[in-house]
């Protein structure tokens, strides 16, 4: 498969979290159905200035039938397309992120690994983006981040993509005030107050040196 590189460079050398020979780590963009190409160019960006890597953009594919469930809405289940991600990354990737404007879903479960009460609520749970930490895919969705204002809509994109991203990486959900890390409690308004940035106890958790 071919696929276009994107370099996005960053301010200072000294920021980059180098592998062990040296080289930058390198995020693989899956575009999924017809996401507009702006908004992967965004997420590039984004993910580009805050974990300073290298962005490769790999051509665009339909979303799998194998992920799509219409338990209580049509909706294709990120956990599945998390599993597909992982088999279909390039080995030169340290990380794959899917992106799609349809609705994603996953089965929110308690501590114990309990589907969450009512079972009716969370076992097909609509979500914002999906990441496993640690891990090396994760998916997002741009289908419950909409709103009328392209700036707002592009903000909570980017801010959806770098928590996720940071999940991959190893990251907790943090209780930090404004940390892109924190736990969005099932409401976007939690999107809307964070920075899009980590906080120092999570840049430091990485690997990666503020400026």
């Amino acid at each position: 498969m071919s696929c276009l590189l994107i370099w996005f460079f960053t301010q200072s050398c000294n920021n980059i979290k180098f592998s062990e020979d040296g080289s930058k780590p390198v995020i693989a963009l899956q575009p999924f159905g017809n996401i507009n190409t702006d908004y992967v160019d965004s997420v590039a960006a984004s993910l580009t200035k805050m974990y300073q890597s290298k962005v490769i953009i790999l051509e665009t594919k339909a979303l799998p039938a194998s992920s799509f469930v219409n338990i209580k809405s049509p909706r294709y289940r990120a956990d599945i397309l998390i599993r597909l991600l992982k088999t279909q990354k390039p080995d030169s990737v340290d990380f794959i992120l899917g992106l799609t404007n349809k609705d994603i879903s996953t089965t929110k479960r308690d501590a114990f690994g309990n589907i969450k009460k009512p079972e009716s609520r969370y076992k097909d749970w609509g979500v914002f983006g999906l990441g496993y930490r640690p891990g090396v895919a994760c998916v997002i969705s741009t289908f419950r981040l909409n709103h009328s204002s392209k700036k707002l809509f592009i903000s909570r994109l980017q801010k959806v993509a770098l928590h996720e991203i940071g999940h991959n990486y190893g990251l907790p959900h943090c209780k930090t005030q404004f940390c892109v890390m924190q736990d969005a409690v099932e409401t976007i308004k939690t999107i809307d107050k964070v920075n899009p940035q980590l906080c120092m106890k999570c840049t430091k958790k990485i690997g990666l040196s503020a400026e």
